[in-house]
């Protein structure tokens, strides 16, 4: 686990020579990512830095790193979990190695396969690859977005790219400008989606795609080289598929625990961390290091599942109670992410971060089984709604439901079963507009509200939902493939990765993901979506696997995440906060937000109705806001450099 960054010109002016120092920058804005050492290698049109945390042969895996000639140099950021396969594979047709390292499959794969290479890599991984004699630039991201890759043109035209944006915006003409249809998508989402940044001209590439730049092209190639594909074609009895799920689960825990330095891993006490834990053990003769925090909340609070585990498979289990009203992190998040994002639960996960890397450098997770393995309530839900949906033709469904909504109260203070609002404007929808609905941050009524006229005429006719119905119908037609196929594209790699990823690098510490295993998840996708939700269960084959390892209760009771308890900050300290933000007038949300909005939402919320999540997302586009008007380039070199 590392982070990189570099400087690429694709024309025929040639990089200067004192670019030494800014690429030092570079890298040293992502220390964070390689406590243990850096590099840099530069040729006429290319420089790449690199910052090592070291896992895998510690010895001799210092990057840049290179082939046997020095004709092609990687910088990588991840793990290849099948290297020694194919380093094998690779030293069969030929090829010399001079380490241990992952890191050298990627450019003696290079040589043997080219882009077709990173369709044998089975890991998460980001990388640049220069390859000297082509004067080709290779980058390439891994299948479900574990590791960031982030690109962006100058205004001198120069190409600079790196693992985090904060690395990019160290160069002295890297474009501030702040892109409207980001902000737009941020509000709706709670993060700006892959391929889209933050910036004008900077971009993300997106998961299992990889970018060809040759030195003579004032564009890349850009192309996609995996999907996941929802067949419904492998079929067997439950007991059968029960079966080859845990082989399959065992295999990928298996392949992540190989390691140099000390391996543990998350456990809160949840389904998908405590079945990674309980394969752990199998695989593990001596007792697996695991952590937990809990909060002084009992609503919030997971460790009594997490003691559980912990005790059964007698683990080296070590946890910590933090508070619920956890601010002291509030202005590190924006500064950690670098774009606006709105995910309350990256609170927590620094912390768990930082308590396990006073006892490991990489803890395995449990990241990824919802998404896989159907387990969100709003997944049931959904499937509930289009039942609906298919036996009404849409007309009557918007005269009918969209009416009903209009009328109907925001009732947040009545039990669910009396909230009907948001239930009768999903029915109103077509498929992709209602799970739209289901994951937005603030929600499109909200959003009309809350945004500026200046920004909302800006917009105009710009509608995040276009996209998704893209996604949607060049996709599974099955409503549940539906909506994980959209979440493959979107929340996993938009949300879930960049919260994991920015808060265990964070920390120093390398978070790797069983539930994310590709031929794991090709596997899961080939199975009827019956084996995912049936009679109202989620995850209903993953748990039906683990019924023999992990009690009844854990396995069964209701869905309780990683989350802190915003309607109550937003009703004391935290709304003291945001009020003091709205009072600066003229800095806040810069012009995107109208204040008069805001402040209306904040009082409805502490006179009982619940905004909680559209004033947090507010709150940290503010601190973005508030963030970028201090964090200028550190760095100052003639524009030609």
């Amino acid at each position: 686990m590392c982070g990189f960054a570099g400087i690429f010109i694709p024309n025929s002016t040639e990089l200067k020579a004192n670019r030494q120092p800014l690429l030092e920058a570079m890298t040293d804005a992502i220390a964070h990512r390689g406590p243990d050492g850096s590099g840099h290698w530069h040729d006429p049109k290319v420089s790449l830095g690199h910052r090592r945390l070291s896992i895998i042969d510690v010895a001799t895996g210092q990057q840049p790193l290179f082939n046997e000639d020095g004709s092609v140099v990687v910088v990588y950021n991840g793990e290849i979990y099948n290297y020694v396969e194919l380093a094998n594979e690779l030293k069969g047709l030929g090829h010399t190695f001079k380490t241990m390292s992952d890191t050298e499959v990627i450019v003696h794969a290079w040589e043997q396969w080219g882009p077709e290479s990173v369709k044998r890599f089975n890991g998460m991984f980001a990388f640049a690859l220069w390859d000297q004699r082509s004067k080709t630039l290779f980058m390439a991201r891994d299948r479900l977005g574990v590791k960031p890759l982030y690109y962006a043109t100058t205004k001198n035209n120069q190409i600079v790219f790196g693992s985090e944006l904060k690395s990019l915006m160290i160069h002295p003409q890297f474009d501030r400008t702040i892109q409207d249809e980001a902000v737009a998508d941020y509000f709706a989402l709670g993060y700006v989606p892959d391929p889209k940044a933050i910036f004008a001209n900077s971009f993300k590439l997106a998961p299992a795609h990889w970018l060809i730049w040759k030195a003579e092209n004032a564009k890349p190639v850009i192309q996609c080289y995996w999907s996941a594909q929802f067949s419904n074609s492998t079929t067997g009895s439950d007991d059968a598929l029960c079966d080859e799920l845990r082989a399959r689960l065992k295999q990928s825990v298996k392949s992540r625990m190989i390691s140099e330095v000390p391996l543990g891993a998350f456990l809160s006490g949840g389904v998908d961390s405590s079945a990674v834990v309980a394969t752990m053990a199998q695989v593990q003769d001596s007792a697996v290091t695991t952590c937990s925090i809990g909060f002084d909340q009992a609503q919030f609070d997971e460790t009594t599942y997490a003691n559980e585990v912990a005790k059964r498979y007698k683990t080296d289990h070590f946890s910590r109670i933090v508070s619920a009203d956890d601010f002291d992190l509030l202005d590190k998040l924006a500064g950690m992410y670098d774009e606006p994002f709105a995910d309350s639960s990256a609170i927590p996960t620094l912390r768990v971060s930082q308590l396990a890397r006073q006892r490991v450098t990489v803890a395995l997770s449990g990241d990824g089984g919802d998404e896989t393995f159907g387990g969100y309530r709003r997944y049931k839900l959904h499937l509930a709604a289009e039942s609906v949906r298919s036996k009404l033709p849409e007309s009557l469904r918007k005269t009918v439901f969209g009416g009903l909504a209009k009328i109907y109260p925001k009732a947040d203070w009545a039990p669910k079963a009396f909230r009907a609002k948001t239930t009768f404007s999903e029915l109103a929808q077509d498929s992709v507009a209602a799970y739209m609905q289901t994951v937005a941050c603030v929600r499109s009524p909200e959003r009309n509200r809350l945004f500026s006229n200046e920004f909302k005429n800006k917009l105009g006719s710009y509608d995040i939902n276009e996209q998704m119905r893209v996604i949607a119908a060049n996709g599974p037609k099955d409503p549940l493939a539906m909506i994980q196929n959209l979440d493959y594209h979107y929340y996993l790699p938009g949300d879930i990765n960049v919260k994991v990823d920015r808060a265990s690098m964070a920390a120093s510490l390398e978070s790797r993901e069983p539930l994310m295993d590709h031929t794991l998840v090709e596997w899961v996708a080939s199975l009827p979506s019956s084996t995912k939700i049936r009679n109202g269960e989620t995850k209903f084959l993953f748990k039906k696997a683990f019924e023999g390892h992990l009690s009844h209760e854990l396995l069964y009771r209701p869905k309780m995440g990683f989350s802190v308890p915003l309607a109550d900050w937003f009703r004391n300290e935290l709304g003291t906060k945001f009020a003091m933000d709205l009072e600066a007038g003229d800095s806040f949300c810069a012009g995107y937000v109208s204040n008069s909005a805001a402040r209306k939402m904040l009082e409805q919320h502490q006179n009982g109705q619940d905004w909680a999540t559209p004033l947090w997302t507010i709150f940290m586009f503010n601190a973005f806001v508030k963030n970028l008007a201090v964090s200028k380039p550190r760095f100052d070199l003639d524009d030609r450099t």
